[in-house]
């Protein structure tokens, strides 16, 4: 059988996988985003200072709903490459990507840690770039589907050092929730 094309039970198979990952990807990224109250609204993030190229607010659960369903086809696609070489290794490295991806937002928006967020965009670069690379090589269209996550992960870590850049004391801008701090100088 030709790498891109599928019969009708492996299609079957595909679509099995597809309808696990793409949902529970999609919940995991809402989880975390609910659990680290990303995003606008949150008051420590509305008075850090934005860099020019930060994009509108609804940009971003767009953008990440839409990349989260690439990921989840991705995913369904090498979970779906029965016995081929590397899959449990791809499929791992997806999954250590994953995990870090759903520590940002905590990490970012409730721990109000933005250089360990920026060291956290780098570490799921390399790891998703990696597992990107796993993907090419066993189904190609899962490792296309994997680049425009590579992109945006780019440009999310732009903004995050643009952000410590204009926010040198972000941390010390409002107290995280349940957190007293004294502040000498």
């Amino acid at each position: 059988m030709a790498e891109g094309s599928y019969s009708g039970r492996s299609r079957t198979s595909f679509l099995r996988w597809a309808l696990v990952t793409i949902p529970a990807i999609l919940l995991l990224g809402m989880l975390s985003a609910r659990i680290g109250d990303s995003g606008y609204g949150n008051l420590w993030f509305d008075r850090l200072l934005k860099p020019g190229i930060m994009p509108a607010a609804w940009v971003f659960p767009f953008a990440w709903s839409i990349l989260y369903i690439m990921m989840g086809f991705a995913l369904a696609m090498i979970l779906d490459a029965r016995g081929a070489k590397g899959r449990g290794v791809a499929v791992f490295l997806f999954l250590i990507q994953l995990g870090l991806n759903l520590a940002w937002s905590p990490v970012f928006f409730a721990m109000h840690r933005i250089m360990l967020a920026f060291g956290l965009i780098i570490a799921i670069f390399l790891w998703a770039a990696v597992a990107t690379v796993l993907f090419w090589k066993i189904r190609r269209l899962a490792g296309l589907l994997m680049l425009p996550y590579l992109a945006w992960l780019i440009f999310a870590g732009v903004l995050n050092w643009q952000i410590h850049l204009l926010n040198p004391n972000g941390l010390t801008l409002v107290p995280m929730s349940g957190n007293t701090q004294i502040i000498i100088r």
